[in-house]
């Protein structure tokens, strides 16, 4: 099937969200962080929220490499570049330590972790993570997407799309903006949901099959992985700027009711990885999941997205307004750890090794801190 014509109705003008003249600065406890936070969130808080000088910064470059955790993940490699033959599976909640572990994932808690690209682990990585950029056909590079049964065109068709996306995020988080081949890989996915989202089909993408609505096969909304390859992309991003003003009402649209389930072939798959709206759309949502909350807002800063939306604006207020007087966040109601069940969320959360005593405030209030940064906002220093 083929895409209906492009419509020929404009999308809405997107205007800025009117903003003071002056912000007040947010606090950041560096002092408070290098006190009691693990040694990622010390050194991404000088290097990325504190933004020190880059000689300073590189006398510090060891930090990332004494965090346990860290270490224990990338001796998990396996000689061919993979963890675990898989790509984007991540530990259960049972896990003690990093068991099951995909590749994509682990690529990107190594990132989150403060690992330069250029390290052994992410080196060996990046062959693996370009090669399904070019949508290798071949059955073995489908991972935990392959048939178990009889080979399905469709089915692998559609694992293919999730990887290469899911790589080309990993790939832009790195650093390899600049690189040809991500870049052709991410025009490619622009157009694709460029072309959606200029259709009618954008505006009705659901159609009835038996007794239930799904996403119509020819469908391309936003993947999750591919606005995190944008994220990371801001040159890419610019050459692009019609699509990313239609990206931006779409996501600030109301959420569909009905689950992101779509056609593949004669089947119906769940694709839980497609992004019908918006994530966050009030602050029940946020209180739910703290750090989901975060990881949305961190997305959209670095979509340049945020202070065009009144609401992601006023939750990332709200998440400032919960900090006390030295800029240390507590929740909002309770004592209680912010947790995450959403898988999306592993590889940013969390970055500590133990979430007890003053450690289970580092995480969020350096992630406030780098939003903030993110965003431009002033950092003060405490």
């Amino acid at each position: 099937m083929t895409l209906p014509p492009p419509s020929t109705t404009a999308a809405p003008p997107i205007s800025p969200l009117p903003t003071p003249a002056v912000l007040a600065p947010v606090r950041f406890p560096l002092s408070w962080i290098f006190e009691h936070a693990s040694a990622p969130i010390r050194y991404r808080a000088l290097t990325e929220v504190a933004r020190l000088p880059s000689q300073s910064a590189e006398r510090l470059s060891f930090l990332p490499f004494t965090h346990r955790p860290a270490l224990m993940l990338a001796m998990l490699q396996a000689s061919d570049g993979t963890w675990n033959h898989s790509m984007l599976t991540v530990p259960t909640g049972r896990s003690e330590h990093f068991e099951s572990v995909g590749t994509i994932s682990a690529v990107r808690r190594l990132l989150e972790y403060g690992w330069d690209k250029d390290t052994p682990p992410l080196v060996l990585a990046r062959r693996v993570l370009f090669r399904l950029l070019a949508e290798d056909e071949d059955p073995e590079w489908l991972f935990e997407f392959g048939a178990k049964g009889p080979a399905d065109e469709d089915l692998a068709r559609r694992g293919r799309a999730i990887l290469r996306e899911a790589a080309a995020a990993a790939l832009a988080q790195a650093g390899y903006e600049g690189d040809p081949r991500l870049r052709g890989a991410a025009k490619r996915i622009v157009e694709r949901i460029g072309s959606y989202l200029r259709s009618p089909l954008a505006q009705k993408p659901f159609v009835r099959v038996g007794n239930q609505h799904v996403l119509a096969a020819e469908a391309a909304p936003p993947s999750i992985f591919a606005l995190l390859m944008l994220a990371y992309m801001p040159l890419f991003r610019t050459e692009h700027h019609d699509a990313m003003d239609r990206l931006y009402w779409h996501l600030s649209q109301i959420l569909p009711r009905q689950e992101p389930v779509q056609l593949c072939g004669k089947k119906v798959m769940s694709q839980p990885h497609l992004v019908l709206g918006d994530l966050l759309p009030n602050r029940n949502v946020a209180d739910a999941d703290v750090p989901f909350a975060l990881m949305w807002l961190e997305l959209v800063a670095r979509l340049g997205f945020m202070r065009r939306n009144e609401n992601w604006s006023k939750l990332f207020d709200r998440f400032l307004d919960d900090r006390d007087h030295d800029g240390v966040w507590h929740p909002h109601k309770g004592t209680n750890v912010a947790r995450s069940t959403n898988p999306l969320v592993w590889p940013m959360y969390p970055l500590e090794e133990s979430l007890s005593g003053d450690e289970r405030w580092t995480d969020v209030t350096f992630r406030i801190g780098l939003i903030a940064r993110v965003i431009g906002r002033t950092i003060e220093i405490t």
